[in-house]
């Protein structure tokens, strides 16, 4: 049976199938009366975008939409996308849909009334003091993907389109208000793009649980996102329509979210300069990495991988663990390299740089240098 619940953690949390039902509830909650959906390009004319569009419309909130956006959103997406918020008269915005539009809509309710630009946002240092926060607009998430986990974070990743690099915009008002989880609307999802998002997902708990930082809390639901996704991706990349794993999915996308605040490593260091500069789907590139950024790892990660192997059903241990992910992998389709996945011949130079300048490096048990990052693209090349 499919679970329904109400939670506060981290934000408000409507979690159940049919509850896409409570949308304009929930952004009436928020204070909206006109809000504008921000979703991407490929879920705009799909019947779960247009129910969601229903429900606004019957509510009396109108049905604003805007769609333009790239599976790796980009500042001229978030141009646009304050442009369409402000001519409409908008209050506030629902993000729908995967990662992107997640990550845009969120952005569009930050930035509309701001006078820097973003990048003066990143997350560095305490750069997010310098929004305005009193002009930041609310947002209500509602994901379509059991993956990214944007739903309950507070930020987002967009790419710099000119310098092609992948940037983390940050503000804690960027939480959204509340969050309608709901596994009917993730039921339409092909089956490649399951797998890659839920290996996002799966990623997120690796990186948080292998992560040197203390943040004991995170590491208590690292691990259990690990479970989660371990036994009901499978069912969910098999049996798109079981409901019940839909949803396990989905808690696992939030938790891996909520953990990674106990920091990421070389899989997300790697795979942002790799998204920006090749525009690949960003949890297939993850779960790529993954292998060899294990085996890099090993020295610092063993005894805890030791100990948490029994958990998770996985004979052998931390090696045992490294076996299970090669035949996870394989189990889900999912590319053995970047030439698997299109990418004959990487600027690893170029890569290192990157991945040097990501803030992911931070959460690696390993100190991430030129020579280690050169090894690894070598590997996943």
């Amino acid at each position: 049976m499919s679970p329904t619940a109400n939670f506060s953690y981290p934000t408000s949390i409507r979690f159940g199938a049919g509850r896409i039902n409570e949308l304009a509830e929930a952004c009436a909650s928020a204070g909206m009366k006109k809000p504008l959906l921000v979703t991407d390009k490929g879920l705009s004319d799909l019947p779960i975008t247009q129910r969601a569009l229903d429900v606004l419309e019957a509510a009396g909130m109108g049905r604003g939409v805007f769609a333009d956006v790239d599976p790796n959103p980009n500042e001229k997406n978030l141009e646009a996308g304050v442009k369409a918020f402000k001519e409409g008269g908008h209050d506030g915005v629902v993000a729908f849909g995967g990662g992107s539009g997640l990550d845009l809509g969120k952005m569009v309710a930050f930035m509309a009334d701001q006078t820097r630009p973003i990048w003066d946002f990143e997350d560095v240092g305490d750069w997010w003091t310098r929004a305005d926060a009193d002009a930041i607009y609310p947002n209500v998430a509602v994901p379509t993907t059991a993956g990214t986990g944007s739903e309950v974070g507070r930020a987002s990743v967009i790419t710099n389109s000119e310098t092609e690099e992948k940037k983390i915009i940050f503000h804690p008002k960027v939480l959204p208000s509340s969050v309608i989880c709901d596994p009917e609307l993730t039921v339409g999802m092909p089956s490649s793009i399951t797998a890659g998002t839920g290996l996002d997902a799966f990623a997120h708990c690796v990186e948080a649980f292998s992560s040197p930082h203390y943040h004991p809390m995170s590491q208590g639901i690292a691990l259990e996102g690990m479970r989660l996704v371990i036994e009901n991706l499978p069912i969910a990349y098999d049996e798109p329509t079981k409901l019940e794993a839909r949803a396990h999915m989905m808690s696992a996308a939030m938790m891996g979210a909520t953990a990674f605040q106990k920091g990421l490593g070389a899989i997300h260091a790697l795979s942002h300069p790799i998204g920006a500069m090749y525009h690949t789907h960003h949890g297939t590139t993850n779960a790529v990495c993954m292998p060899a950024v294990l085996r890099l790892n090993a020295p610092a990660i063993r005894d805890r991988f030791d100990l948490a192997a029994s958990y998770l059903g996985i004979e052998g241990g931390f090696d045992g663990f490294c076996t299970f992910v090669d035949g996870f992998n394989s189990r889900l389709k999912v590319p053995k390299s970047l030439a698997d996945m299109g990418i004959a011949k990487p600027d690893i130079e170029r890569l290192i740089k990157g991945a040097l300048a990501d803030p992911s490096c931070g959460g690696n048990p390993i100190e991430l240098n030129e020579t280690n990052l050169r090894a690894l693209l070598e590997q996943i090349s």
